[in-house]
């Protein structure tokens, strides 16, 4: 399969996702049945949205075409989708699909930045594996100096490593934020982070990470409260910022700045 039918296929799927969870009253529409308050049909979506039904149907059905902006910002207010889910809905359908060129990867001059930091910092690759970090995260995740280099993945570490999942008190939450994360980030519809590549890895180790993947989530990696059970020092606090290399545009530098709490 190709990267723009395995974009289509999640086009189609995000859709459809979004149209069972479309709340009927919000809309104005009556109750399905006795029950049956949530989801709308492809007919009540097209003319809500002010389309063709046959071409929102096409769209579910992952066929061979090219929807307008304008289209898909329709589809976006119908939805009530977040900012995240709607850029993540407009590069489906190849409205920002524009993939950093790859870059030299770990070099150097960033090793010499993560090492520079006072605090827990780490580098990731596009489809999030951790190519380099400083002594101060290995201070706090000491088994990253000892993965095998496939084993260290984010997004595998956080649903297969026992001893990360005790180390995270919120480990629930976060792994949800993780999957809506990776999903946005790393377009989960394209290689190596799609069907053949991290994605299906973790799905076969981890039923958890397999349902909350098809749940579809779409969320933003940004600044927000990370704790950590730490095994010498409790609980820490810190607060996660991401930043993107000006001359390694394709990979993402975490780092985590101690936070006292309120």
């Amino acid at each position: 399969m190709t990267a723009s039918q395995r974009r289509r296929e999640e086009l189609a799927g995000f859709l459809k996702d979004r149209r069972a969870r479309a709340d009927r009253a919000a809309h104005g529409l009556p109750a399905v049945g006795r029950s049956r308050l949530r989801g709308l049909r492809r007919e009540e979506v097209a003319t809500l949205a002010g389309i063709s039904v046959t071409w929102y149907t096409w769209l579910e059905q992952a066929r061979d075409i090219n929807p307008s902006r304008q289209v898909l910002d329709s589809l976006a207010r119908l939805y009530r989708l977040t900012p995240v889910e709607t850029t993540y809905l407009l590069s489906l359908g190849g409205h920002r699909d524009t993939i950093p060129a790859a870059s030299e990867g770990m070099t150097p001059a960033l090793q010499r930045l993560l090492d520079a930091l006072d605090f827990p910092a780490f580098l990731l690759s596009a489809d999030w594996t951790i190519i380099g970090w400083n002594q101060h995260y290995a201070q706090l995740y000491p088994r990253i100096q000892t993965l095998e280099e496939d084993d260290r993945n984010l997004l595998w570490l956080v649903f297969t490593d026992a001893a990360l999942r005790e180390m995270l008190p919120d480990w629930a939450e976060q792994s949800r934020g993780f999957v809506g994360s990776f999903r946005a980030e790393t377009r989960g519809w394209l290689n190596p982070a799609g069907e053949s590549g991290i994605v299906a890895r973790v799905s076969a180790a981890s039923p958890e990470f397999a349902a909350i993947w098809k749940e579809r989530d779409v969320a933003g990696f940004g600044t927000r409260e990370r704790l950590f059970n730490h095994p010498a020092k409790g609980l820490t606090r810190y607060e996660q910022h991401n930043l993107i290399p000006a001359e390694a545009p394709d990979l993402t530098l975490l780092f985590y700045a101690p936070r006292r709490p309120n």
